[in-house]
């Protein structure tokens, strides 16, 4: 038997990593639910250093990735307008899925009705910080100072100063192609990390199981179970059902072959909840396994990592129809389509902006006349579901890359089609 054959894939023991770490957490919450030792050295000491670590090291490599990718691709096109003609498909097709996902989520909540009958209450207060208008919004998109951009963490800035550095690279000639070839290996050196911290996902990934299981409250979520069930059920719908009937429809490629090469991104986009943090492993997944150009992927992934919400849409798509049905106020025709259109737009809007999805909720009720205070009704089980709505997230970023590098013939169809692509070069890391 061959070495590769003996050695368990990755995907595996990230996953017994997650289950493992699920188990430790329920057993230790039903066995020791007030123990100060397990809350000192076990939830908020081992678990949460290893956790914190492994979220922090995936963070630490976002940025120079970003730019470092994106200025890679941004040179290396041949057509400058196809700049502006990948920006545009991108965002559009963004829009279309979120417009779809939180119809999905009406249409669901407003057939199951969660909250008809339930008389709930709660302390939780819930304070939106404001919007920023959508000119400001797209003021900000210029950095005043890349540097402090970088430090910041501000993706949209990094986008635009990266794809204006790139096209500088593009037009200056001779210093460019010198400047080029460093990239190329800082741009290696790079995803070679990747692939090193993905090696040790399954202890990271553990430890953030086992913290987030020993800390749930169940009880919050069985007095939300239906609320719960349905914003989960309509998550899996569009994350198993929607992108790949899109993905099928539009560019023709098995949409089987793409979910089951996107499961590693998936699981660390649940287990760390952000998609930011998953960008580094969505990027290596687009690129290295299912064959998108990096001059796609490296602007598609940080774009929709930034302004694709399809989990937080559905979230609030249900959301607001529980809210109303929990207060009593009837929402018509008209109120439902200002949800759909002022969530949709608000992803763009929004975008970048900490703790965008539950201002984008706290939007969407404004519009409508319901009552913000409500948000704090599903505060207890949100951490759960955001889980959630990042892997969800992190797949339409994918489903959007593939679908523009095949428009575009930047997809290398033998790259996705193969099961085996990038396996060699991850047993060897």
């Amino acid at each position: 038997m061959t070495e590769n054959k003996k050695k368990m894939g990755l995907t595996t023991r990230i996953v017994i990593g997650m289950f493992a770490g699920i188990a430790l957490g329920v057993l230790l919450k039903l066995v020791a639910p007030d123990s100060a030792f397990v809350d000192a050295y076990l939830t908020n000491g081992l678990f949460n250093v290893v956790g914190k670590i492994f979220i922090a090291s995936l963070q630490m490599l976002v940025v120079p990735l970003v730019f470092v990718s994106l200025v890679l691709g941004t040179c290396s096109l041949s057509d400058p307008s196809k700049l502006g003609r990948l920006g545009g498909k991108a965002v559009g097709l963004y829009l279309i899925t979120t417009a779809i996902a939180i119809s999905l989520a009406i249409a669901a909540a407003v057939i199951i009705q969660p909250g008809t009958g339930l008389e709930l209450s709660t302390d939780a207060v819930f304070e939106p910080k404001e919007a920023p208008s959508l000119a400001q919004v797209i003021i900000d998109l210029f950095p005043t100072n890349p540097i402090e951009a970088m430090a910041s963490g501000n993706m949209l800035q990094i986008i635009v100063f990266a794809l204006l550095f790139g096209i500088a690279m593009a037009l200056v000639g001779k210093p460019g192609e010198r400047l080029k070839s460093f990239f190329e290996d800082l741009n290696e050196v790079i995803m070679k990390l990747v692939l090193i911290l993905m090696n040790l996902a399954p202890y990271g990934v553990f430890a953030l199981m086992a913290k987030l299981f020993t800390e749930t409250e169940f009880g919050a979520i069985l007095n939300l179970g239906k609320y719960f069930l349905l914003v989960l059920g309509v998550l899996l719908l569009h994350g198993l059902v929607t992108y790949p009937v899109i993905l099928k429809t539009v560019s023709k490629m098995n949409p089987l072959i793409f979910l089951k090469k996107l499961r590693e991104v998936q699981i660390f986009g649940f287990s760390t909840a952000s998609s930011n943090a998953t960008m580094p492993i969505t990027l290596e997944a687009v690129t290295k396994r299912l064959g998108v150009s990096n001059s796609v992927g490296s602007f598609t992934v940080p774009l929709g990592a930034t302004i694709n919400m399809d989990g937080t849409a559905i979230m609030q798509g249900v959301a607001t129809v529980f809210i109303a049905q929990v207060y009593m106020v009837d929402l018509s025709i008209a109120d439902y389509l200002m949800v759909v259109l002022t969530a949709t737009l608000a992803s763009v809007g929004t975008a970048g902006v900490p703790g965008v999805g539950l201002i984008m909720l706290a939007m969407v009720l404004g519009q409508v006349g319901l009552p913000v205070e409500g948000i704090g009704l599903i505060i207890g089980v949100d951490r759960l579901l955001d889980m959630t709505r990042t892997a969800v997230n992190v797949t339409g970023d994918a489903m959007v890359s593939v679908i523009i590098a095949k428009s575009e013939d930047e997809l290398d169809e033998t790259v996705y089609n193969d099961a085996n692509a990038d396996q060699q070069e991850r047993d060897l890391s």
